[in-house]
């Protein structure tokens, strides 16, 4: 497929299992779009001729996939993949929106690198890029970006990536400033002191590889200090990459107060445990780490209660020579933008989420938590669409991926669920 974006024509798509969450709607139904937006459901609005017909009879059509943290590399880190690379892969997994965070080289604390990322992925067409914008100067954790101006250059949130703000002066000032300009703010609970240098979690599997672990305590201080902070400003506070189970519980009772406080899991946390690194599998090396198997249970049921309400994919492509070191001299994270879709239905077949809201976990939630009109599929809304088959296997590996990351722990395991097609304001950009 031409990097260059297609044009948008009228399309039908017709006999699919209509899934959108936001508008309640689960039937066989058909799907008009036109002029970039979603022309109509149902019936074919009048004077409406299709020049495209898509056949989705024993498929599901829902809104396209908003991933709300996805690294690209670029700009800094082509070697590892860049954004022409990696909003392809996100075609082909059914993402339309991917928020990268700003931990980019230069990192996203200015409009200059912003624009550019924004740039790149309109002229590649492949899916739609909105990069947090640096909490802090250079991610230094000390200086206050200059929130107003990124919000401008069309970053939706403020974020320090997964660098921590430890001077907690700083980080109540840089709350209250997003907060006047309307800005959420995405955290990476950990404690700075407890979490440094550490590698997997802190328990059993690290003791016997002689690993130096990540204790719990780690995100439980790092939540308990932002909750407090969040409650003290009234910040919209989002919190990045939940792990384990005393956090998912702090952040229950907090929402339970009426805190503006949201928070979002990796998919592979709810599958993956510490038991992945066993034998130092580089590739199961990701912060936050892997936790216990009583964390995985209770991060699922804070998703099937509705406390944590988003799901993505945390993907951080890397190089092959990123992983092939002793553990300790391994970059951290996977390749998981293509995973993100069969690892959600898969929480469908164990009985965690039904379709539908396992679904709004990665459309009209996290569209909710950027604060974009996306994630829907109404009349009149942006046609982003995503067209699957929620009972096509595949088997993960180098040639079944399309990110030029193949890091992940999940190589050789067969998943369900395949991307069909990929609708970006109504063009066509993938069909698999």
């Amino acid at each position: 497929m031409s990097d260059a974006p297609a044009a948008a024509h009228p399309i039908s798509i017709r006999g699919g299992r209509i899934i959108d969450p936001a508008a309640d709607i689960d039937a066989v139904i058909d799907l008009h779009l036109a002029g970039g937006a979603i022309a109509g459901l149902g019936e074919a609005p009048a004077g409406f001729d299709a020049l495209q017909v898509i056949d989705a009879t024993g498929l599901v059509v829902c809104p396209g996939l908003v991933d709300l943290s996805a690294r690209l590399r670029q700009p800094g880190q082509e070697h590892k993949a860049t954004v022409a690379s990696e909003t392809r892969a996100a075609a082909a997994a059914g993402i339309t929106t991917l928020c990268c965070p700003p931990d980019t080289l230069p990192p996203v604390d200015t409009p200059a690198v912003a624009q550019l990322i924004r740039q790149l992925a309109e002229e590649r067409g492949h899916a739609r890029v909105l990069p947090a914008g640096a909490l802090t100067r250079g991610l230094d954790g000390e200086h206050i970006s200059e929130m107003a101006a990124l919000k401008l250059a069309g970053c939706p949130v403020m974020s320090n990536a997964d660098r921590p703000v430890r001077n907690t002066r700083v980080l109540r000032r840089a709350l209250e400033y997003a907060s006047t300009y309307g800005l959420g703010t995405f955290l990476h609970p950990a404690d700075a002191y407890l979490s440094e240098g550490g590698m997997v979690h802190e328990g059993l599997v690290a003791t016997q590889l002689g690993l130096p672990g990540i204790p719990e305590a780690a995100e439980v201080l790092g939540v308990a200090r932002d909750l407090a902070l969040a409650e003290q400003t009234g910040a919209r506070v989002h919190f990045r990459g939940l792990s384990t189970a005393r956090a998912t519980a702090m952040l229950a009772e907090a929402r339970s107060r009426g805190l503006p406080v949201s928070a979002d899991v990796a998919a592979h946390q709810l599958w993956l445990t510490e038991d992945a690194v066993a034998g130092f599998n580089a590739d199961a090396h990701l912060i936050p780490p892997l936790r216990t198997a009583a964390d995985r249970d209770a991060l699922r049921a804070a998703v099937a209660a509705g406390e944590i309400t988003a799901i993505c994919s945390d993907h951080q492509p890397h190089e092959p020579d990123a992983k092939l070191s002793p553990f300790p001299q391994t970059e951290p994270g996977m390749s998981a933008l293509e995973t993100l879709l069969p690892l959600v239905l898969g929480l469908v077949r164990n009985e965690v989420l039904d379709l539908c809201d396992a679904i709004a976990c990665v459309t009209a939630n996290p569209a909710a938590i950027l604060d974009r009109p996306l994630g829907r599929l109404q009349p009149g809304a942006v046609a982003d669409v995503c067209v699957f088959d929620p009972h096509a296997r595949w088997t993960v590996g180098d040639d079944t991926l399309a990110s030029r990351g193949r890091n992940t722990p999940l190589r050789g395991v067969e998943l369900t669920g395949r991307v069909r097609w990929t609708l970006l304001a109504g063009r066509v950009v993938h069909q698999g």
